[in-house]
């Protein structure tokens, strides 16, 4: 039987368990994967400690890539042996996984499975921010938390090929570099000055269009106080924690600002919003447009090691597992 790594329990990285599962052949729909990699996200964390309920016993994994090794009734469009890749499902970390065949999308000639399973659920994030949750114009300034990290350095090279002017927030000068290289135009010391004072600064007082905040409780106040007259937060992500209870009346004197807190599955709700999506992403990776950083891999059996360093902020880049 394959090997998966499961929760039993929710908890910290000591619940995950490693051991052999039942896949068993794929339903009506369904494709059957030989996974080659699969994504480490912070929402396998969330799902893992409690934070957002799933049913268990669960197979984490909410993104991969592999090779079909069977199709289920009814699915066109596939056949054993394609090379796919996937996100917004259940099952990644395990060698094999049953996915509905509506989640999978080709992988194109010129793209490795790894880099096609670390494109996949932070690309799409990625691009939905900067393509429709607030879509960046020519000339916007914009404020990117965590900015070496997966979505980071993916969302920079996204906002500055629109023409933005990135401000990304860092916590050491090895992500600074990181951040630099992927084109930020300014990179700010979380760690060492307050980021909201130094944007100000950076933007001669008037703050920017939009901060995208995937760390939630630590930064929330702070990207509130960066941002211009109906400036945008977008709070994409809570790597700090949830955000207290928010009166939303504090919008109105800060500047009519506007606060979403968007999900993946509400921007792919239809095949055609996907394939936009990767298509866009893919065709960019293979020009060379955008750069996809794998800065960790793991096999299965260090997933609790995974989960712990992208927790305690060692990582950069996209974090994988490797069957």
């Amino acid at each position: 039987m394959p090997t998966a790594v499961q929760i039993r329990r929710t908890g910290g990285p000591e619940v995950l368990e490693t051991g052999d599962v039942g896949i068993g052949d794929p339903g009506p729909g369904e494709l059957l994967v030989d996974v080659a990699a699969a994504g480490v996200n912070y929402i396998d964390t969330y799902q893992r400690s409690g934070l957002y309920k799933i049913d268990l016993p669960a197979t984490l994994g909410m993104e991969g890539a592999g090779t079909v090794a069977a199709v289920g009734e009814g699915v066109s469009g596939f056949t054993a042996g394609d090379r796919v890749a996937w996100q917004g499902v259940l099952g990644g970390y395990a060698q094999q996984a049953r996915i509905p065949a509506f989640a999978a999308v080709p992988v194109p000639e010129g793209v490795s499975l790894e880099t096609a399973a670390a494109t996949m659920l932070q690309g799409v994030t990625a691009h939905y921010l900067v393509r429709s949750t607030y879509e960046v114009k020519d000339g916007d300034t914009i404020l990117l938390h965590a900015a070496a990290g997966g979505v980071g350095l993916l969302l920079t090279q996204l906002a500055k090929a629109r023409g933005a002017r990135v401000i990304g927030t860092v916590s050491t000068e090895e992500k600074a570099a990181l951040a630099r290289e992927a084109g930020a135009d300014e990179v700010i010391r979380y760690d060492q000055v307050d980021f909201a004072e130094e944007v100000r600064r950076l933007t001669g007082g008037e703050g920017v269009a939009a901060v995208y905040d995937g760390v939630g409780k630590s930064t929330f106040e702070g990207s509130l106080a960066s941002l211009r007259v109906r400036g945008f937060l977008v709070l994409f992500g809570a790597a700090s924690g949830p955000v207290p209870p928010f009166d939303p009346q504090r919008l109105n004197p800060a500047g009519s600002l506007y606060l979403t807190r968007p999900t993946s599955a509400h921007y792919v709700r239809t095949r055609e919003e996907l394939e936009w999506r990767t298509g866009e992403l893919f065709e960019a990776v293979t020009s060379g447009a955008l750069k996809v950083r794998v800065g960790a891999k793991y096999p299965l059996a260090e997933a609790a090691k995974a989960h712990e360093d992208l927790q305690g902020r060692r990582t950069t880049g996209k974090v994988l597992l490797i069957p």
